[in-house]
């Protein structure tokens, strides 16, 4: 968990991923010895801030995003969002700018809906603004600010250290729109013919999906994934005796949604640990969802 806790910590809101980029560079390159299988490792000019590391000779590839939500600061104390997080007055906001580190206040006013921040001095317009990370680990649960989704690609880097034949892509701009998976799964496909994703990231807990009961299948959201190919996934986590639960939503999105509107025949299927107190400063998972989501994956990634 020391690990994730030092992801969860790494400033890297949607477009400014650079950071977190060159730590995973650094761990890769720090650690891959050890793994069983040395990657190939693509980044830098036509990848902008995007890491691919391809294994062996590879039939599937998984999708993990690097980036958080946060809030870009606009004119005088005014925020933006970068994609949707929670608005609640008192959150404390982080960064920095030429003028040093901040640690400063959102205020949320509900009836406006005006987002800005309560601090010393005007803050610089473009600075980007994160939840201030504090994580909690207890023998069940892990809680901090985005887990969404650093937990999805410390959950990537666990399979990496068994995976013979596979890719993983780590990506960018998820939670503000998307945009580089579009141009991975064109060359992932040109390049090794893969056609077969996963998509690493973490879902929600709900009336029908429960902390502790396993790794989620999400079956839809507002997209519709090939059903043979979901049915495929389902019995093999059935046959390894692994425990998940079936999500089924009629709203929400991931990287998936530039697979499926590709101009290749990719199948896709969001696999993932559900969380609750979802896109605020105490999102929480339960860490037997964590356990199934690396066992699930680590099977996946050799039998589809």
């Amino acid at each position: 968990m020391k690990l994730l806790e030092t992801l969860c910590r790494i400033h890297a809101p949607s477009g400014n991923e650079q950071k977190l980029k060159e730590f995973l560079l650094n761990y890769i390159t720090e650690h891959k010895s050890k793994w069983k299988q040395q990657p190939v490792i693509l980044h830098g000019e036509g990848f902008q801030d995007c890491i691919v590391l391809v294994f062996g000779k590879p039939k599937s590839a998984i999708f993990a995003h690097m980036d958080s939500i946060g809030f870009t600061v606009r004119y005088g104390h005014q925020l933006v969002r970068i994609g949707g997080p929670d608005l609640e007055s008192g959150y404390t906001l982080v960064g920095e700018d030429s003028q040093g580190e901040i640690e400063c206040t959102l205020a949320f006013d509900e009836e406006s809906g005006a987002i800005s921040y309560a601090f010393e001095r005007e803050i610089e317009r473009g600075t980007e603004l994160v939840f201030k990370c504090d994580f909690r680990e207890t023998e069940e649960t892990v809680q901090s600010c985005y887990l969404d989704n650093r937990l999805g690609v410390w959950s990537a880097l666990q399979v990496a250290e068994t995976l013979e034949n596979g890719i993983i892509a780590f990506c960018c701009w998820e939670e503000h729109g998307g945009g580089s998976v579009s141009y991975l799964a064109r060359y992932i496909h040109e390049q090794y013919g893969v056609t077969q994703g996963l998509i690493s990231d973490i879902t929600w807990v709900t009336e029908g999906v429960h902390a502790g009961k396993g790794v989620v299948i999400s079956m839809r959201d507002s997209l519709i994934p090939r059903r043979a190919y979901v049915q495929r996934i389902i019995s093999i986590a059935k046959e390894a005796g692994i425990p998940y639960q079936l999500e089924v939503e009629g709203a929400g999105g991931s990287d998936a949604k530039e697979l499926q509107r590709s101009a290749y025949p990719w199948d896709w299927c969001f696999v993932g640990a559900p969380e609750d107190n979802v896109h605020t400063p105490n999102e929480i998972v339960h860490k037997k969802d964590i356990e199934g989501m690396v066992a699930l994956y680590k099977v996946l990634m050799e039998k589809l």
